[in-house]
């Protein structure tokens, strides 16, 4: 590699962008080890450190991350239970060890030498999420983790490994999961969200028994959970990548009480879009499961989604209506069209004020409702 600023260091490419290399897939992201240096002689190289945990570089040129190789031994509880050993005799071997998966703990010389000292290839290629050794279940993060390859290679036919299933229903029975700190779980099954196959995430928890522990209220009925796993890419059309995965998360609370996803939210600390966003999803579901709509029941609706201050959710809203019951969708969007063109400007000049104001507002849009729905 033709670079002064590495010259001389022994680095390897390692980890996803290797992985995803193997699979055929585009890297956009690429993480080194370096072997046998030192924090300071990085830092004379003009390396920046980052983060506070761990022996982590940013290249001063490309800005990609450059590890010092290093070793970890559990002493604690949770994902950060661990001490960390990062010292110029230890291995590339070692380090490739502690990783999770084997499919992970690859690396390859600069001039494209694959280091794979765990069989990560062999499982690539058979399809396998296969842990590289017993000291898997010290992080209790893993579980997840594994989880969401899951999701991210299932429609490739990927599967766990049952004696990998066996170490995660291991940490679930442990009692370490209760030590992972609400961020962390959210950041993993965030990510999960926006994977390809978000249900097998939820699926692969539930099946070695941390769902129960994570998310209680999913994992209570069987029947529940099925059903939920099976509309997360049931969502409105036109979405932008970004907001699919605050749509799955509320299609996969949305049967819940308002007590239960509350409940969750705290939890997990959830940011207030997401918290939003189920709330009116459940809202929705009460109106396409009625046997009829009339003007009351959708002027209550837009009225609980604030929809006459935020115009703009009912799009969406409407549209998974749509999905979901066609027929009360179409009508619906009638209403909306029809009751938003009730402006205060000529009530204004009736001189109505303040709450009166409000009232006639709220009698309009109810007639304009009422008409457009006789109509539909």
């Amino acid at each position: 590699m033709d670079d002064p600023v590495i010259e001389g260091l022994d680095v390897y490419r390692v980890g996803g962008a290797v992985r995803d290399a193997y699979l055929g897939w585009p890297v956009s992201d690429t993480d080194w080890v370096v072997v046998g240096a030192t924090p300071e002689a990085m830092r004379r190289r003009g390396f920046k450190p980052v983060g506070r945990d761990f022996p982590v570089f940013l290249h001063p040129e490309t800005h990609e991350e450059y590890a010092l190789a290093r070793t970890e031994r559990k002493s604690g509880h949770g994902y950060t239970g661990f001490t960390v050993h990062a010292r110029p005799d230890v291995t590339l071997e070692e380090d490739l060890a502690r990783r999770d998966l084997t499919i992970n703990a690859m690396a390859e010389t600069p001039d494209g030498q694959l280091v794979d000292p765990h069989g990560g290839l062999a499982d690539l290629r058979a399809r396998t999420l296969r842990h590289v050794s017993p000291a898997f279940v010290e992080d209790p993060l893993r579980v997840l983790r594994t989880a969401r390859f899951l999701a991210r290679y299932d429609h490739l036919g990927f599967t766990i490994a049952d004696e990998t299933r066996a170490l995660m229903r291991q940490l679930a029975r442990s009692g370490e999961l209760e030590h992972l700190v609400a961020e962390r779980v959210w950041t993993e099954t965030e990510k999960a969200l926006a994977e390809p196959s978000p249900a097998a995430y939820f699926r692969a928890l539930h099946d070695c028994q941390a769902l129960a522990a994570l998310l209680p209220e999913l994992a209570d009925d069987e029947r529940w959970l099925d059903t939920a796993l099976g509309r997360l890419d049931r969502l409105p059309a036109m979405l932008e990548a970004s907001d699919r995965r605050c749509w799955r998360w509320a299609r996969l609370v949305e049967h819940l009480g308002d007590e239960a996803r509350e409940a969750i939210a705290e939890r997990l600390r959830l940011p207030r879009v997401y918290r939003d966003l189920a709330r009116q999803v459940a809202l929705t579901r009460w109106l396409w499961q009625a046997t009829v709509i009339d003007a009351d029941s959708v002027q209550r609706w837009l009225d609980d989604i604030d929809a006459w201050r935020r115009p703009e959710r009912v799009a969406p809203l409407v549209g998974l209506l749509q999905r979901e019951a066609p027929p009360h969708g179409v009508a619906v969007a009638h209403g909306w069209a029809a009751a938003r063109q009730v402006a205060p400007q000529p009530l204004l000049a009736a001189g109505y004020r303040g709450a009166a104001l409000g009232e006639a507002l709220t009698r309009e849009r109810r007639v304009r409702l009422a008409e457009a729905l006789a109509i539909g």
